[in-house]
């Protein structure tokens, strides 16, 4: 472990004093300040999953209203392109499968080479800004800068900062969308735009996606298909996560489930990806081992692309869930939502909406192993789950109670 720190640290040297070169001439390049350009290019850097990119979306739509002119490209992962193709603020979207979040091995130089690679191609795109929109992306400050584009916002963390030209301070604990709405509005004031005002709250930046017109009539003809006509109330329980150690007990949601059947008259919807197929089986099959003579089992949808998913979850009365990208697509539909949250701080990465509308249950009992609750570990692997067990322990009455503080006593 040691070496591969000093092997890094040495390459990151490397590329600092091989981009010196290319950085100045970006400098030169910049004849006239930003704040004259008709229509400033800017690259905008978002590796992550599904969640996070919604998260980002506020973001993007205040840059677009305060710079329309300006030309935007996002550069995300292939994972969460679905998020931001339909964005207003999306002129352009590019892909790649980030090293470090693509869920397979990678050589130990393979990251470089992908670096040297892309940054040749964006180079030749002559961006003037570019926004490195995750804190610790590193490799992405990194690209920015061999790029040479002239302006690159982000925040001053170790090794990256040494890539950007304007490196803000991080703010511990902040919210994950106040964090891209911070470094937006520092873009702002360089394209001579006023800063965002503050405070940033979800009323005043609200996410945005929308499903297409396409997605929207499939999702009807399946809920039709399956009974689910605009009058019948229906809730989605969405079960699963990218992290195995965020998952709750399939015992609990089956409990659940049979609770939204009878005491507030609420069909249910199980949702998830095709490879969680399995996981949805058995909180169904619970649930018919619970269900009396007359009373309707759940509908299985595992074969939804984001913008579907999205259009079921805003038909619903009510989302319950873990800690997931789903969660975050349900609020960003109006959809009051239930989340279960264990290693992942929610004051960061929690529900971006009213409080009143999106309860988030936190584990309370600490694992052995970890230092803190929430820990922040998710890459468990599977033989050490056992030993990470706080969401499983997070007992059905609280579910059930933040269930009646949502809906109304009864629905039927």
């Amino acid at each position: 472990m040691m070496m591969r720190e000093r092997l890094r640290g040495a390459l990151l040297l490397l590329i600092y004093l091989c981009g010196l070169p290319g950085a100045w001439l970006a400098q030169r390049r910049a004849r006239r300040p930003l704040s004259s350009a008709q229509a400033p290019r800017l690259l905008l850097l978002r590796p992550d999953h599904l969640g996070d990119l919604v998260l980002t979306t506020p973001a993007l739509t205040a840059l677009k209203e305060r710079c329309p002119t300006a030309q935007v490209t996002l550069f995300v992962g292939p994972w969460s392109q679905a998020v931001v193709m339909g964005h207003p603020a999306a002129e352009r979207v590019l892909t790649c499968a980030f090293p470090g979040f693509r869920r397979a091995a990678q050589g130990v130089l393979g990251p470089y080479w992908l670096l040297l690679r892309l940054a040749w191609q964006l180079r030749r795109e002559r961006y003037d800004l570019a926004i490195n929109l995750r804190p610790d992306f590193w490799w992405g400050a990194a690209l920015i800068y061999l790029a040479g584009i002239p302006q690159r916002v982000g925040y001053a963390l170790a090794p990256g900062r040494r890539f950007l030209t304007h490196a803000l301070p991080f703010p511990e604990g902040e919210h994950s969308t106040c964090s891209s709405l911070r470094l937006v509005s520092t873009a702002l004031e360089l394209l001579g735009q006023a800063p965002l005002a503050e405070p940033f709250t979800p009323e005043r930046y609200p996410l945005l996606f929308r499903p297409t017109a396409q997605e929207e009539e499939r999702v009807a003809a399946l809920l039709a298909e399956a009974g689910l006509t605009g009058e019948v109330p229906f809730a989605v329980i969405h079960p699963g996560s990218g992290a195995a150690v965020k998952l709750w007990r399939p015992a609990g949601w089956a409990t659940c489930a049979v609770t939204l059947l009878r005491h507030y008259g609420l069909r249910l919807v199980l949702t998830g990806a095709s490879h969680e197929q399995a996981l949805l089986q058995e909180i169904a099959t619970l649930v018919r081992q619970q269900l009396r003579a007359g009373e309707t089992p759940p509908v299985l949808l595992s074969t939804l692309s984001v913008g579907e998913l999205a259009a079921v979850l805003r038909r619903a009365r009510l989302v319950l869930g873990v800690d997931s990208g789903p969660l975050h697509v349900a609020v960003s539909q109006g959809t009051p939502t239930v989340a279960l949250y264990g290693p992942a701080d929610p004051s960061i990465f929690g529900p971006w909406g009213n409080p009143r509308r999106h309860v988030v249950i936190l584990a309370s009992e600490r694992c052995p192993t970890c230092p803190k609750l929430p820990c922040g570990r998710l890459d468990i692997p599977p033989q050490a789950l056992s030993e990470h067990p706080c969401v499983r322990l997070i007992p059905e009455e609280r579910l059930l109670a933040a269930i009646e503080q949502l809906l109304p006593a009864r629905m039927l």
